[in-house]
């Protein structure tokens, strides 16, 4: 069974939080998209070792760039970003929903925020900005599980 979520990465940087991330969608039903190209090799150890022996219960799809993605995208991009409009607690989300997080270095480019149907950002204490990918992945997919009954079990 799948959380009726997808979880997307546009050009992920960080073998390491690639697997986090995969870690967290195979726990949690939810199956991940990698927008390349990736700041990293595919077989990077990194990977492997922050999936641990979960990489073979995540459902991942590779996109040769963006436009690959773009084009067979269903359902409403959500953009998580520190430049969002709405913040994570007043966003409504729904099955079907594709949450896409941007490079750990520079977020998204203008073309990929243009393309999204919403932009939300999770709040935080000022004067900080941003959490690390794969914590910040992690809480926005649980509220949208929480939102949309599909936590798994």
């Amino acid at each position: 069974m799948t959380s009726g979520l997808r979880l997307a990465l546009y050009e992920p940087e960080i073998a390491g939080n690639v697997g986090a991330v995969m870690r967290t969608c195979a726990c949690l039903g939810t199956p991940l998209d990698l927008i390349e190209p990736m700041g990293f090799q595919w077989d990077d150890k990194r990977v492997a070792r922050a999936a641990m022996d979960y990489f073979d219960h995540v459902s991942v799809t590779r996109h040769v760039d963006w436009d690959a993605f773009a084009g067979q995208a269903t359902g409403r991009l959500v953009l998580l970003t520190t430049k969002g409009a709405t913040p994570l607690h007043d966003f409504a989300f729904a099955r079907g929903d594709v949450l896409l997080f941007g490079r750990e270095s520079a977020g998204v480019p203008d073309a990929v925020h243009a393309r999204a149907d919403a932009r939300v950002f999770i709040p935080m204490a000022p004067p900080l900005r941003s959490l690390n990918l794969s914590v910040s992945a992690a809480i926005v997919l649980a509220e949208a599980l929480r939102q949309t009954g599909g936590w798994p079990g």
